[in-house]
């Protein structure tokens, strides 16, 4: 089964207001190999371990049918809050039991969550649904992002002693986002795949929204967990630390985060 490690409310909000979807040039390579793979019309896409939604919702003008599943309940109901078009559903279930028929689905994506999952099984069902000449799409930022306010260089030393200190909370699977998803590419049955690495784009956000990004981290919410006053004072003083280096006063101020990513794609033989 899958990990499950975003379970509480207060973690699926955060998610919902602070992740964001994947960036714009990578939702067009997925789409684009897809149309490569399986000619029009597109019926229906599933998003696994989908969150609150937002890797959904940008599958939505491409199909006439979207499915979002995610095995934490309190995800899901924040991605129903937030759904928005009317050919999005979204389930609570397992990512190794999507509740689709054989050989029903055109593609299949999971963002920054595929590691989560039991691979083997997981790889199974994907098999189960896929339509022939259907695609998957397997997307995640990597660890090791920059954060850049004008020429403050001090900012992404700051952020990368943010992620040394959360190092000691993380899970085991997060070696597989550490190591770019390679033995997951290597585990695809397919012939037809390839693994996209080293893409970095620059998001713009605000200081606020980068420290509550920082809090959606599963490395975080297992230091809040465990040790909840020190995880609070840490993400305070981390903001603190951030605004001294920036010499403003507001959270609002805005900052670019540039993330290193990686895509896995690949279609089932007819």
């Amino acid at each position: 089964m899958a990990t499950q490690l975003f379970e509480g409310k207060e973690h699926a909000s955060y998610y919902q207001k602070y992740r964001f979807s994947p960036p714009q040039d990578i939702q067009d390579m997925i789409i684009s190999y897809l149309g490569e793979k399986l000619p029009k019309p597109h019926v229906l896409a599933v998003d696994v371990g989908c969150g609150t939604g937002q890797s959904t919702r940008i599958l939505a003008p491409h199909f006439e049918r979207v499915l979002g599943t995610d095995i934490s309940e309190a995800q899901i109901e924040e991605a129903k809050k937030a759904a928005g078009f009317s050919n999005i559903t979204f389930s609570a279930s397992p990512a190794e039991e999507v509740p689709l028929g054989d050989a029903s689905v055109d593609l299949i994506t999971a963002c920054a969550a595929v590691h989560w999952f039991n691979i083997e099984k997981f790889l199974k069902e994907v098999d189960r649904i896929l339509k022939p000449h259907g695609c998957l799409a397997f997307f995640s930022y990597l660890p090791s992002m920059e954060v850049h306010y004008k020429n403050r260089t001090e900012m992404s030393k700051v952020f990368t002693e943010v992620e040394d200190v959360l190092a000691q909370y993380k899970h085991e699977k997060v070696h597989h986002v550490q190591t770019a998803y390679k033995e997951i590419y290597e585990a695809i049955p397919y012939t037809d795949k390839k693994r996209l690495v080293d893409m970095v784009t620059k998001i713009p956000m605000t200081l606020a929204e980068l420290i509550g990004f920082i809090q959606t981290f599963s490395m975080f919410q297992t230091f809040l967990s465990r040790e909840p006053e020190k995880a609070k004072d840490f993400i305070k003083t981390t903001e603190q630390r951030f605004l001294e280096i920036m010499e403003v006063s507001s959270n609002e101020t805005k900052v670019d985060v540039w993330l290193n990513n990686v895509l896995v794609l690949a279609s089932k033989p007819k």
